[in-house]
């Protein structure tokens, strides 16, 4: 698994230690949603529609540029873009980690490609009888996987919150999110 937009988000959730579970829970139902929506068919759909394929393409390569480059310019500028751990006191405020979470999900064009469109073209493969557990198996995943990332993250987050460590995550990210959006627009 590559890290992500999202899963960068979740890190860095975990790391800061605030509102780590609702990130976690939203990233699950989000998933769960599109997930359901892909195996119900949607995929097929998308999949058959060159124009809105070609719009989320375009749309989801320009977040990759978007994001990649942000992460590369926090590499660049070192600590000052390290997540440092939280104390009690300053925790933030709900309605902008669920904001924050919805828009690294949401508008992360790799949800919609792993969700909807793979999954999705998967199980709608599948006999009407093995969609529905297909679909509970990846959701499954899904929950298995953030749920383990957002406690790793927490639980190494005076490791993974080292301005060196931080910054070689960052660049990571950044190099992979660019090559995400340069094989996006070649396909």
């Amino acid at each position: 698994m590559p890290i992500g937009a999202q899963n960068a988000h979740v890190i860095r959730t975990g790391i800061r230690g605030r509102h780590v579970l609702l990130t976690v829970a939203t990233c699950i139902a989000v998933d769960a949603a599109l997930i359901a929506l892909g195996v119900s068919g949607f995929g097929a759909l998308v999949q058959s529609a060159p124009a809105l394929l070609a719009a989320c393409r375009y749309g989801g390569a320009a977040f990759l540029l978007w994001y990649g480059l942000r992460c590369l310019a926090g590499a660049w500028r070192g600590s000052a873009g390290a997540p440092q751990p939280a104390d009690a006191a300053r925790q933030g405020d709900a309605g902008k980690a669920l904001a924050a979470v919805l828009t690294m999900s949401l508008l992360n064009p790799h949800v919609y490609l792993d969700t909807v469109v793979l999954l999705g073209a998967v199980g709608s493969g599948l006999a009407d009888g093995h969609r529905a557990s297909f679909a509970a198996g990846a959701m499954t995943a899904s929950l298995l996987w953030f749920s383990g990332l957002g406690l790793l993250a927490r639980h190494c987050a005076g490791l993974l919150g080292r301005p060196a460590v931080w910054r070689g995550i960052e660049a990571l990210t950044g190099a992979v999110m660019l090559l995400m959006a340069v094989l996006l627009l070649r396909d």
